[in-house]
């Protein structure tokens, strides 16, 4: 039995809000989107902090790496904006890409952080020396999601030619292309044990690829409408979905089966437009939207 409760919503974006992140600090959230800037919220009072800094162009990814005092904006101007939370100013801009960056992540052992880009590249910058180290051409066209497996051997890259490119971390060498999607893929998550990786396309579907393989293991028509994330629950077997049919979903993450989906039609007091990314902090799932709110949901669930 699952039981979802809605506890707090978040409301102060003049924009819809496209990215969430929680902050290396607990109890920190920062969110970005189609308006001023990178916004900080305090997830112990569910009350808005600050605006940290000002953008000049949309934010389409949040990123907060662990053991670094930074937070980075990939934005649509194809720049990276640096945060500096020691010195509590922002640093020169990261400057490569000239079109968007949809997602940012880091290697930790690597001490890298990586950039996907409408270019169809990802450039991969060290976090020590914030410069550029190499670009990877990945794709003809945009790259639009990230995901590090647990190992932090491979990462999986989802373009807008439908297809997962997975490549060896070591020295960024293509493994393998998978072919699955029939639109682009928006979101990718390895499961935490990285016993395989969840993609999620605009074509509505969720595939699950064996992370030894990537061959097909499970295939599922999760939404109405494109996935545009999945988070998995930190310690429990369940992961999320949230679509562009403003529905969250959440499925057992052994067996593949719904467990509850949140949404106005359900009863629930959700959101009315695009759901755009998710994330567990703990029990509780964040939730932000293209109806300008975030939303926090508290999920009792059964291990």
């Amino acid at each position: 039995m699952i039981s979802v409760e809605k506890i707090a919503e978040l409301n102060g974006h003049g924009n819809p809000i496209f990215t969430l992140e929680l902050s290396q600090k607990p109890g920190i959230l920062f969110t970005g989107g189609n308006d001023k800037g990178v916004v900080e919220w305090s997830l112990k009072n569910n009350a808005f902090i600050k605006v940290l800094f000002p953008v000049n162009a949309s934010i389409y990814a949040i990123h907060c790496p662990v053991d670094y005092p930074y937070l980075f904006a990939g934005l649509r101007s194809g720049e990276i904006m640096v945060f500096d939370f020691l010195k509590q100013q922002l640093l020169p801009l990261l400057k490569h890409h000239q079109k968007p960056i949809f997602d940012v992540k880091s290697v930790k052992h690597k001490k890298e952080m990586l950039a996907a880009s409408e270019d169809g590249t990802v450039s991969v910058w060290g976090l020590e020396t914030l410069t550029l180290l190499h670009s990877i051409k990945v794709s003809e066209d945009t790259v639009r999601c990230i995901a590090i497996s647990p190992d932090e051997k491979q990462v999986a890259f989802g373009c807008r030619n439908n297809q997962v490119k997975i490549y060896d971390l070591e020295d960024y060498t293509l493994v393998k292309t998978i072919h699955g999607h029939t639109m682009p893929v928006f979101s990718l998550q390895y499961e935490p044990s990285g016993s395989y990786l969840a993609s999620g396309g605009r074509d509505a579907q969720v595939k699950i690829w064996d992370a030894k393989t990537y061959d097909l293991v499970h295939s599922i028509a999760a939404h109405l409408f494109a996935v545009n994330g999945i988070a998995f629950h930190p310690t429990l077997p369940y992961f999320a979905t949230a679509s562009m049919d403003k529905t969250i979903k959440i499925w057992g993450a052994d067996d593949f089966k719904l467990y509850k989906i949140i949404s106005r039609e359900k009863g629930f007091s959700s959101h009315q437009l695009s759901i755009n990314k998710i994330v567990w902090n703990g029990d509780q799932l964040i939730s932000v939207s293209d109806d300008k709110r975030i939303m926090v949901w508290n999920i009792r669930l059964d291990d």
